[in-house]
């Protein structure tokens, strides 16, 4: 049976990824999926972004890719890179660049009922009115239902999320995997020292290996 395989936010740790996928041991014509956040905070960015795209995997953008992005849009007028952007920058190929222009905001997997985003969608929103920073940066949702980047603004969004359909999303480390009936957050903090997660499609299984070690401090959270 061909599978699907989603991989949380790797932020850049090739080997936790390729243990990871070693593990998963996709056969042919499985498919490989990303949650976003590929690159940024950890040890080779463009080794993770090289392997995507040699595998063909599809995936979202995240807020880190993003970042990278900006600094490409003449009308932002080169604007400057924090340090641990302006490193991957500088070392991506031309090939990796176009895979990330590449990346959508949402990738349905209808076979699944299932939606990847990086962070995710406000409850009640039609999914073509969800602004862009919702999708990559959303946390928590205040007593209102009011969105917001913060973790300590509110509760998990997820937990008011009523599907069809499933979304499948990372970007919350501090939370870490989240379970709820109809959302599953994979960013389970593998280069804050944590592990690297992945969720097996149709089997809706949970597959994850530690990290080689604390590749950056939990405060830069973002």
């Amino acid at each position: 049976m061909e599978r699907t395989i989603v991989v949380g936010d790797v932020h850049g740790c090739i080997d936790e990824l390729e243990q990871l996928l070693a593990e998963a041991a996709p056969g042919r014509g499985d498919r490989l999926v990303f949650v976003g956040d590929l690159v940024a905070k950890g040890p080779d960015s463009p080794a993770v972004v090289q392997l995507a795209r040699e595998r063909g995997a599809l995936g979202v953008r995240g807020n880190h890719e993003a970042h990278l992005l900006r600094f490409r849009q003449p009308d932002d007028g080169g604007k400057p890179l924090k340090p641990l952007h302006r490193a991957v920058a500088q070392a991506l190929s031309e090939a990796d660049w176009a895979y990330l222009e590449s990346l959508p905001l949402t990738l349905p997997l209808p076979e699944h009922q299932a939606l990847v985003v990086h962070a995710g969608l406000v409850p009640g929103v039609p999914l073509e009115r969800q602004a862009p920073d919702w999708l990559m940066n959303l946390r928590s949702l205040d007593d209102d239902g009011r969105p917001s980047r913060r973790v300590d603004d509110g509760e998990p969004w997820a937990r008011r999320w009523r599907g069809p359909p499933h979304l499948i999303f990372g970007h919350d480390a501090v939370r870490g995997l989240q379970q709820e009936r109809w959302a599953t957050g994979l960013d389970t903090g593998c280069v804050y020292g944590r592990r690297l997660t992945a969720l097996l499609l149709p089997e809706w299984r949970l597959l994850s290996v530690a990290a080689r070690r604390v590749w950056c401090e939990p405060k830069a959270v973002d």
